[in-house]
């Protein structure tokens, strides 16, 4: 059975993460799409919350686990027996950030292999943070966010706005 592992903050979930969730599924039997927490960021949404928006908007994917981890994603794929690592890559500074990334994973397990997929070009931009963004200033985010989830992701950020 081929299994891989598509790790991410998803804070939130993006149609460009769903895009590449989707796509990744149908090339494993099996793919674990991973909250992490990454210790540079501080999430809006909690780890259960992002959990249940991807398991909300992957309904329709039938091979995929949604998990959390706050171990590293290698050690996380090892003791799931996975040996591929999904990641999305939409611009040059993802490039620098993913590769840097992939030589420390390799250090660390020479048995994982990375896999980039790179978004469709309508998600080329798109990003968490500018969700967040455009929220801050009143701006359409239904382009950007899967339609399950954009009322939860506008009802958790705004509030924050008003603190």
């Amino acid at each position: 059975m081929k299994k891989a592992v598509y790790p991410g903050t998803f804070d939130p979930l993006t149609i460009g993460h769903l895009d590449i969730i989707k796509r990744a599924a149908k090339i494993v039997d099996e793919l674990h799409v991973v909250v992490a927490d990454n210790y540079k960021k501080q999430p809006t949404f909690t780890t259960e919350e992002r959990m249940e928006m991807i398991k909300r908007v992957t309904t329709d994917v039938d091979n995929l686990i949604v998990t959390f981890t706050s171990d590293l994603i290698v050690r996380y794929a090892q003791k799931n027996e996975i040996d591929i690592m999904v990641r999305g890559l939409r611009n040059i500074q993802d490039y620098e950030n993913e590769y840097a990334l992939y030589q420390f994973n390799r250090n660390l397990n020479r048995n994982i292999e990375t896999i980039i997929l790179f978004p469709s070009s309508r998600n080329h931009f798109v990003s968490s943070s500018a969700i967040k963004e455009l929220i801050v200033h009143h701006a359409d985010i239904s382009p950007y966010v899967p339609k399950e989830i954009i009322k939860d992701v506008q009802d958790k950020i705004r509030p924050k706005l008003d603190e």
